[in-house]
């Protein structure tokens, strides 16, 4: 039986979603979280298939994105994020954080709304199970396809263009990897200091998933060096 998340503070959009998911699926069970303390609990404790979640909860404008780190970090359910901020500015946000898709509340309808819904169950039910004697390779990108990276097994949320730098480092693992060869993957600002300021991207995210990380080194007045494992 699939289990759902609807993480929505507004009991009465809680109670429709709920509604139109259980209209879709009969079958399935939907747990309710009406803020952000318990809907974190939550992902910590259960194994859900989809999590639907509003950005905003409550006094806490950006929730949603602290939960989707969250369920990133425990390997990517799907999230589908339902909320009442403009789509034209929050749509290309989410999918930097890898959600699913984003569904703005004023524009969508019910049959949207389990249309939408059942494409991403059927991708939760389509991803392969992880193995649990397979040991985590210690990176893995793919930076023409636009998917998340994952650093031992846990997903790390990196725009594309950091993913290209970190791609263009990780290639050439243990060599000095010039400013002038990384202005190839940059599509603006190619100068030094956005260089920079991707690779500090870099760092951060994989620091938030292994605060230990030292993997990449700069080397003074020439760029940088992947000397991770």
């Amino acid at each position: 039986m699939a289990r759902i998340a609807v993480i929505e503070d507004d009991v009465p959009t809680s109670n429709q979603l709920k509604g139109w998911i259980l209209a879709a699926r009969p079958g399935v069970r939907v747990d309710q979280w009406f803020s952000f303390d318990d809907a974190a609990a939550a992902l910590e404790r259960e194994s859900y298939d989809v999590v639907v979640l509003d950005i905003e909860l409550g006094r806490e404008r950006h929730a949603g994105v602290a939960l989707i780190n969250a369920v990133n970090k425990r390997g990517g359910t799907p999230v589908l994020v339902v909320s009442g901020m403009p789509a034209s500015i929050y749509r290309s946000i989410m999918k930097a954080l890898d959600a699913w898709d984003y569904l703005q509340k004023s524009d969508f309808g019910e049959t949207e709304f389990i249309e939408t819904f059942l494409e991403v169950l059927r991708a939760a039910r389509g991803r392969p199970a992880a193995a649990a004697s397979t040991p985590a390779r210690e990176l893995t990108l793919d930076p023409l396809r636009q998917t998340s990276a994952t650093w031992r097994g846990l997903r790390i949320n990196l725009p594309l263009t950091a993913q290209r730098i970190l791609d263009a480092l990780y290639q050439r693992r243990g060599q000095v990897v010039s400013y002038e060869d990384l202005y190839a993957v940059v599509k603006s600002g190619r100068n030094r200091d956005n260089v920079r300021k991707h690779v500090a991207t870099i760092r951060d995210a994989f620091r938030e998933v292994d605060p230990a990380f030292d993997g990449i080194e700069n080397v003074p007045m020439r760029g940088f060096r992947w000397v991770g494992p």
